[in-house]
């Protein structure tokens, strides 16, 4: 048989970690080939990680296993199930939202930290409906079937999945599947009933239980956190010995009483140890009737018609005795062996003490023979776009093909369209050589064009400036008062150098004070020009000149005012400055003042 048919199934339990290695024939048949067991301790976190990866590279190298595609199976303790009715919507996305958002509501986590999915399961319920008659007959009762869906969705923390899976691919192997032993343990009581009777099915594990109801096709699991992991806990306790001596008296004398008149085991440690089982039991069976409660009141199941026990802690004595006694019903082990068919090579005596432990792990493998009825695969995001890009590698080997056939074409297209193009060009060339003679001639008349409107534009510009300082004057003139009048104008710029050397030298600014009883010195009214040559474009005016004494302000309101609709001068507060004025209140004839005033041009006049 070769590689590619052998499968290693792996159910990492809250305690246990199992494997166990099949091999799936052409005709369908599902061989045990080997299989191994190892317990899990906890590390500091409390969590069997580490403990994981050690057993489980310990468990290939030690009984050679050599299938190289696995599945795994994850506990119920370390997951989350929750059956939910979906209401009536029409419409894939509309089931989607509604689907999306009881996940929210129900897993206790932040979604993103968790890997998860759901199943929709139809229900079909059964009802009357009376429909009244005639006056005096009977009313008319029909049977009437509706149809209800539920979505079963199940959860696994993402980091923990991972490290899992992590662990297996660093040995070489290939993930198939990633699901939860619950729902394993659902398929197989599925594949070997052969009735729709309700069914209850029991794993009794170490530090937990997985109770899963299956009635006709509908599904409902819980976890309880009651193992037999309780029993040696409680052992430990009261014969204050170690967990390791607790586990192995529990193995050797373990039994749980039974009520009523039986008699006691003759051992006292064995009488002792037998009512620490049976109290945890009673604790079990409480929350088993809880949680059979709540699928009758809260999703409208049946009543179990059988108990099927499996998992490490169903093998202790009168296990079965105990439930029947407290649920009524027909209770036994759950064999999934009928499934499957044994190697040769397999020591049924060490299978046999393991069986119920074996349901899980056969569970799992239907999904290499069939379709199961709950088929809800888990896997990291890493691994499902692997396993996508997997299903998309025919498309893309078809789309490389495609590829390269238009590529072909296009190079064959390309090679005739150069060789057409080739002889248009051919044909152009002549016509381009006399188009770029005719343009040579074209720019160099253009360019003797161009000299021509400079120097038109340029004469044109002079000839329309020349009277513009005539203009300028005329409008000063007309502006000023009156009782003003200039004996010198200087034109400022942005390149003025004025000869500090030649400026005025009254310490009163431009005139001397004239006195009281004396005329104004002509001989002070001497400006210095600045030299014109520095300027290249006056963009201010400085005036210098005498003004009347009428009033304390020399006569500024006045021609600030007139200044105001000036279409060469600004009409702005800085652009009407006073630099410097002698001002002296009228005696005798002394009524007049010298002002430096510094206009601003609206537009500037280049030299």
């Amino acid at each position: 048989m070769s590689k590619e048919n052998r499968v290693l199934m792996v159910d990492v339990g809250s305690d246990t970690l199992k494997l166990a290695e099949f091999v799936f024939t052409p005709a369908g048949e599902i061989i045990l080939e080997k299989f191994a067991f190892a317990g899990l301790e906890e590390d500091e976190s409390g969590g069997t990680l580490n403990s994981f990866a050690e057993k489980y590279r310990q468990l290939l190298v030690e009984n050679k296993f050599s299938a190289r595609k696995v599945r795994i199976s994850i506990s119920g303790q370390a997951s989350f199930a929750r059956l939910s009715k979906l209401p009536p919507v029409s419409g894939g996305a509309g089931v989607q939202k509604v689907v999306e958002f009881e996940a929210r509501q129900s897993i206790p986590y932040a979604m993103d930290e968790v890997v998860w999915a759901h199943q929709e399961i139809k229900r079909i319920v059964k009802g009357e409906e009376v429909i009244e008659g005639a006056p005096g007959e009977e009313p008319t009762r029909i049977e009437t079937e509706t149809e209800e869906y539920e979505t079963l969705i199940v959860a696994v923390k993402s980091d923990q999945l991972s490290a899992y899976c992590d662990v297996v691919i660093s040995c070489g192997q290939k993930i198939l599947s990633v699901e939860v032993a619950p729902i394993a343990l659902f398929n197989a009581s599925r594949a070997v009933q052969t009735d729709d009777r309700p069914t209850l099915l029991l794993n009794i594990g170490g530090r937990s239980s997985s109770l899963v109801v299956s009635d006709g096709g509908r599904i409902f699991v819980r976890t309880i956190p009651i193992g037999g992991d309780m029993i040696t806990q409680q052992i430990a306790r009261d014969f204050s010995v170690s967990m390791a001596e607790a586990e192995d008296l529990k193995r050797r004398h373990g039994s749980v009483a039974l009520g009523g008149a039986y008699e006691e085991p003759e051992s006292e440690l064995a009488a002792t140890i037998s009512k620490i089982a049976r109290n945890v039991m009673t604790r079990l069976h409480g929350e088993v009737s809880r949680s059979l409660n709540v699928w009758r009141s809260q999703h409208g199941g049946n009543f179990p018609q059988r108990l099927l026990l499996s998992g490490g802690g169903s093998m202790l004595q009168y296990v079965v005795e105990f439930f029947k006694e407290k649920l009524h019903i027909p209770v036994d082990y759950f064999s999934a062996f009928p499934l499957i068919s044994l190697s040769s090579s397999i020591d049924k005596e060490k299978l046999l003490d393991v069986a119920p432990m074996f349901p899980e792990l056969i569970g799992m493998t239907l999904h290499d023979v069939a379709r199961c009825p709950v088929d809800i695969i888990l896997l990291p995001d890493f691994l499902r776009k692997q396993e996508l890009l997997r299903k998309k590698a025919p498309y893309f080997y078809a789309g490389a093909i495609s590829a390269i056939v238009c590529l072909s074409v296009f190079l064959v297209g390309a090679y005739k369209l150069r060789e057409y193009n080739e002889k248009l060009v051919a044909g152009v060339e002549k016509e381009v050589v006399a188009t770029e003679r005719m343009s040579e001639n074209v720019r160099r008349e253009n360019s003797e064009l161009n000299g021509i409107k400079e120097a038109y534009d340029t004469a044109r510009s002079k000839f329309t400036s020349r009277n513009h300082w005539a203009r300028v004057m005329e409008d000063l003139q007309k502006r000023m008062p009156d009782t003003m009048f200039l004996v010198a104008l200087e034109g400022l710029g942005d390149q003025v150098e004025i000869n500090q050397d030649n400026s005025d030298d009254y310490s009163g600014g431009l005139f001397d004070a004239p006195s009281s009883d004396s005329e104004p010195k002509e001989e002070a009214a001497v400006f210095v020009p600045v030299e014109a040559e520095k300027i290249q474009e006056i963009k201010e005016l400085r005036l210098k000149g005498y003004s009347l004494i009428l009033t304390r302000d020399l006569l500024e309101r006045e021609f600030r005012a007139n200044l105001q609709d000036s279409p060469f001068f600004g009409n702005g507060d800085s652009d009407f400055v006073i630099e410097e004025k002698y001002f002296i209140p009228g005696r005798g004839r002394n009524n007049l003042t010298s002002f430096v005033i510094r206009l601003k041009l609206k537009d500037s006049i280049k030299k």
